[in-house]
């Protein structure tokens, strides 16, 4: 008899499983979501990286059988700018939670939106900082209770939709845990984007958020996102701020054009040497035609 197999073991890298994330965790939802999507989008895996800094969703990159580098923390997107201006052909993927990028992670975030670098970031949004400790975060909603913040936090998070759609992201979605499906359309449609694309899944953390919270257990937090998600492709992403409690405003918010990175390097390089050289030999050659 054969062993039996996984359908994503080719994907996998089965020697470091089993993984690290509490029992109710989603971010191995949203790592099958993501090699689901690279699997029906059917690029060269041996051309895909990912890349990711520190923390629990951070671990994807060193369980999936692609190229990565599990950076320093925050560190994530400079290393993915690097490795794509390097080898404009890779498809580069950033993977890593809320407090990595939008933290210590946070000015590189928003400079790679502006510069409309051609990198898929997926950020999972917890709501906390799950590995080091619970402490609150960047995206902790107002009045929620963690290690660093027992009375209730008092600090507005970040609405990172808007965050980033305001730095210039052309694809910018956010979906849950619980919509699968939709959120392996939306890292299809982010990994075939051309420029700077954003997906925030929103995930439970069952050990550093749900139970200080006293939010119930993680399968409670999958029937609020079922409850309380509302769909509104094209929305105003102003109007995706968390609220404890409050509705979700989930879908497609942003679907733009506007030129890469790569795209106005080479045409400025061209303005400034190429055309210049080409009026230059021009010239000689008229030249040389009238002094024949």
């Amino acid at each position: 008899m054969t062993e039996a197999q996984h359908p994503l073991d080719h994907l996998l890298r089965a020697d470091r499983l089993p993984h690290i994330w509490c029992p109710g965790c989603g971010i191995g939802i949203a790592m099958r979501c993501l090699v689901l999507a690279l699997e029906e989008l059917g690029r060269p895996l041996d051309r895909v990286v990912v890349v990711s800094g520190i923390g629990c969703s951070a671990r994807v990159a060193g369980y999936v059988r692609l190229d990565g580098f599990h950076t320093t923390h925050g560190r994530a997107i400079p290393f993915a700018t690097g490795l794509k201006l390097a080898k404009p052909d890779l498809t580069v993927i950033v993977f890593s939670g809320d407090g990595d990028l939008a933290a210590i992670g946070g000015n590189h975030l928003i400079h790679a939106a502006r510069r409309n670098l051609d990198l898929t970031v997926i950020c999972v949004n917890n709501f906390i900082y799950g590995m080091t400790g619970g402490q609150f975060g960047p995206t902790t909603p107002l009045s929620a209770r963690s290690t660093t913040t027992p009375y209730g936090n008092f600090e507005p998070p970040f609405n990172l939709p808007a965050l980033v759609a305001a730095s210039g992201a052309v694809y910018v979605a956010r979906w849950t845990v619980f919509h699968v499906r939709r959120l392996i359309t939306a890292f299809q449609e982010a990994i075939a984007k051309r420029g700077f694309s954003f997906v925030e899944v929103l995930s439970p953390c069952p050990t550093g958020y749900l139970r200080r919270n006293k939010l119930g257990e993680a399968l409670e937090m999958m029937r609020y996102f079922k409850a309380r998600s509302e769909i509104r492709h094209g929305a105003d992403p102003a109007e995706a701020g968390i609220e404890m409690g409050g509705k979700l405003l989930l879908g497609k918010f942003v679907d733009i054009q506007r030129p890469t990175y790569h795209e106005r390097m080479r045409e400025q390089l061209a303005r400034s040497f190429i055309e210049p050289y080409a009026e230059k030999v021009s010239e000689e050659i008229k030249a040389e035609e009238v002094e024949s």
